[in-house]
């Protein structure tokens, strides 16, 4: 593996970093279906040169009625590898939605195992802005062999949940990304047939204050701090990160890597495993 990068980078680090190097850039552009864009046309239709398109709603474990829960070890490398990424690539991804889901998938490369991975600060709007190239020209990436190696301390599942949220001294905290409106069950899921409220015991860290309303770069270490203390979070201690689906849940996990805190793992099956369920405990 080549060395790491940070896990932030700037619009001029990746204009002066793109060439035929190891770098290898990826959009990771998704939407909420309620929002109704096609993140692959919006893609096709422009994107940073060379970059290639990580579908998060294709690149997923099929098996199961949940979106985008991550693949298997085998079916992430062979998707990726059909991108052309190799295990040794550096890579930089970003988004046109808010960095969130850049954060998803920067996690889910270091769920596989791979360090080697920055998030673009600002995303698609930031580039545009401080005139970055575009292209509609499609990707047609050689097929590259990638290992994984799923880690599944930066996973939590059901099941370790359902023991947090029982568990009178639980050893992790749990913080919800949703807004607050949805984490105190005022306002209603997006997805049909979810269930209201919050997970008991959690915290509640909107994924929407990591992001500096004027600039729409990530705040700065010290604000982001402010951001989970204010919320009750003990920045020294573990953490679950949980949303509606899991990828603003990987936002709060980049967000408090970027604060040197603990690594947080992320429910993947987040809000809308949990609140579908009818045995799981809810509060309002």
């Amino acid at each position: 593996m080549t060395a790491d990068l940070p896990s932030l980078v700037s619009v001029q680090w990746l204009a002066l970093a793109l060439g035929p190097t190891d770098l290898k850039v990826v959009d990771a552009t998704w939407f909420l279906p309620s929002e109704d864009i096609d993140s692959v046309a919006a893609f096709k239709a422009s994107h940073i040169p060379s970059a290639v398109h990580f579908d998060v709603d294709a690149i997923k474990d099929h098996s199961i009625d949940l979106p985008h829960m991550l693949p298997s070890a085998n079916e992430f490398a062979r998707a990726v590898g059909a991108l052309g990424l190799g295990s040794d690539d550096r890579i930089v991804v970003y988004d046109r939605n808010g960095m969130a889901p850049s954060a998803r998938v920067w996690w889910t490369f270091r769920a596989f195992g791979h360090t080697s991975v920055a998030v673009l600060d600002g995303g698609f709007e930031a580039w545009l802005d401080q005139g970055g190239d575009t292209s509609n020209e499609a990707s047609a990436p050689a097929d590259t062999l990638y290992h994984a190696t799923y880690d599944p301390g930066v996973v939590c599942s059901l099941e370790e949940m359902r023991v947090l949220t029982t568990d009178q001294n639980p050893p992790e905290q749990i913080i919800d990304a949703r807004s607050s409106g949805r984490f105190l069950g005022t306002e209603p899921e997006p997805r049909p047939g979810i269930r209201a409220g919050r997970m008991p015991g959690s915290l509640n860290v909107p994924s929407t204050g990591m992001i500096d309303t004027d600039t729409g770069l990530l705040l700065d270490t010290a604000a982001l701090r402010d951001r989970f203390e204010a919320a009750g979070v003990d920045l020294t201690r573990p953490m679950v990160t949980s949303c509606g689906s899991g990828v603003t849940a990987a936002f709060l996990a980049f967000a408090l890597h970027q604060i040197g805190a603990p690594d947080a793992a992320v429910y993947d099956g987040s809000w809308t495993e949990w609140g579908g369920l009818q045995d799981t405990p809810i509060d309002r």
